[in-house]
């Protein structure tokens, strides 16, 4: 099997270090028009593939939250049937999308109302 078959499926090539992560989202476009849900497989510094709902276009400007690093805009830049590619305006930390939500020590201690409470007769 050669390179090209081998990639069918699949955008162009990338370089540098990616996540293989399942995280849900919303895109839209910059403007607000909501383009659908997405599920982002792939995360790196500098953009993310992701399976759409419904076919979403290269080339148009996208905005979207992800966990842990709030929103990120960026470019589709490659789009097959329900999957795209999108590079970000700004590099992200995609170590961040995969911290904990809750029970972060950067919040500090969880106060005694919050705990659970154990009960003896």
């Amino acid at each position: 099997m050669d390179e090209n078959q081998e990639n069918v499926g699949r955008g162009p090539a990338r370089s540098g270090p990616r996540d293989s992560l399942f995280l849900l989202t919303n895109l839209s476009s910059v403007e607000g028009t909501p383009l659908g849900r997405a599920r982002v497989r792939n995360l790196s510094a500098t953009g993310l593939m992701a399976d759409c709902e419904r076919v979403v276009p290269a080339g148009i400007r996208v905005r979207f939250d992800l966990r842990g690093i709030g929103q990120v805009h960026g470019s589709v830049i490659w789009s097959q049937e329900d999957r795209i590619g999108i590079a970000f305006d700004v590099e992200i930390d995609p170590q961040m999308a995969r911290r904990p939500v809750s029970g972060s020590k950067a919040r500090g201690p969880i106060p005694d109302y919050l705990r659970a409470r154990r009960f003896t007769r």
